[in-house]
């Protein structure tokens, strides 16, 4: 799946917009009918998110719902991110980057043991920074609410033998993803620190988030 869509939304009529350093996480509220902008600034960085029902963090997104619900396993403009209620969550309004991962997951000490080596065990990951964010934010969230995440402008090709590649990302300096929020939900990142495969270019860049309040 790749629809490319430009936005008309201009930055100068945002309602918040943050810069967010290589490698570290955030974690903020979008409101129903709110447009989020995640921006790739330096091309090939992986954003890995996971989005939750802000007045029910039990609901939270869903790859399994949102992937029988589109027939498809990348997400791009048109994709509804569901909820393990079945309900959208997100809808992406624009994508100039063309596809995104929802298999790859997000890197832990554990994975970097078995894929890398077992040194590799101490190197900062998106796993320890979801539980940071959620623990500076002290909303009684842990361990046990991480779900699989949206690894946005990651690149991750199913094999042939159904295998999974973790290859160079189709993005590129200043592309960007929009969703809308179809209900208030908590946006939680990880501005992937990883090293150890290209999903990064080996080398973790900034991002930016840009936030629009729905129209009229």
């Amino acid at each position: 799946m790749q629809t490319l869509q430009e936005s008309q939304l201009d930055p100068a009529t945002a309602a918040a917009d943050f810069h967010q350093p290589a490698g570290e996480p955030w974690l903020h509220k979008v409101t129903r009918g709110q447009v989020l902008r995640i921006v790739d600034l330096e091309g090939n960085q992986a954003v890995d998110t996971i989005f939750y029902n802000a007045d029910d963090t039990a609901e939270s997104y869903s790859v399994t719902d949102t992937l029988q619900g589109q027939g498809g396993i990348y997400l791009s403009t048109g994709s509804v991110l569901r909820s393990n209620r079945g309900r959208p969550m997100l809808t992406i309004v624009a994508d100039t980057c063309g596809r995104h991962d929802t298999l790859g997951g997000a890197c832990a000490a554990e994975s970097n043991i078995v894929r890398y080596a077992p040194q590799k065990k101490f190197m900062h990951s998106c796993r320890d920074n979801y539980l940071l964010a959620l623990a500076h934010a002290d909303i009684g969230m842990g361990k046990r609410d991480l779900v699989p995440n949206v690894n946005f402008f990651m690149n991750v090709p199913v094999t042939e033998e159904g295998g999974l590649s973790f290859e160079d990302g189709l993005s590129g300096p200043g592309k960007y993803v929009e969703l809308r929020a179809e209900m208030d939900v908590l946006v939680l990142v990880s501005n992937c620190p990883q090293l150890n495969n290209p999903c990064n270019a080996y080398n973790p860049t900034p991002v930016r988030f840009v936030i629009w309040n729905p129209e009229g």
